[in-house]
């Protein structure tokens, strides 16, 4: 299956991959050649693929999703792999954010923090993971 992970800035990856799971707005959902035709929406999470029997992940933000006759299109605003992860800085934006978010509490800023918290979670969680096996 074709993978290809895009965000604002970059084309992040693209490459044939033997299967993906994402993190659905649903939950996690695994996709293997001749998925049904999809399109629907990401939380940040992470995504994991596997390439040549070793499997990959990425800290992925919020975005969409379309498969297609063996194909996946990830849009998303963040995909990020454990190299590119500081965290140093990203439990500085957690922090952050908690203050914040404690503070707006019930605004339209609340949002905005909330979704800064999911995605930080998610890098630390990539970051963290090598760590605890």
């Amino acid at each position: 299956m074709q993978l290809d992970i895009v965000t604002p800035e970059e084309k992040a990856f693209s490459d044939k991959v033997e299967s993906v799971v994402i993190p659905g707005s649903e939950g996690e959902m695994g996709i293997l050649p001749a998925h049904a035709p999809l399109v629907t929406a990401l939380a940040p999470g992470e995504l994991r693929y596997l390439k040549d029997g070793e499997e990959i992940s990425l800290a992925i933000g919020s975005g969409i999703v379309e498969i297609s006759d063996d194909k996946i299109a990830v849009l998303t605003d963040m995909a990020m792999g454990e190299d590119d992860i500081d965290e140093a800085a990203v439990e500085e934006a957690l922090a952050s954010a908690e203050r914040a978010l404690a503070e707006k509490h019930g605004s339209e800023e609340a949002a905005a923090m909330e979704a800064i918290i999911a995605k930080s979670l998610a890098q630390l969680h990539i970051k963290r993971r090598r760590r605890s096996l």
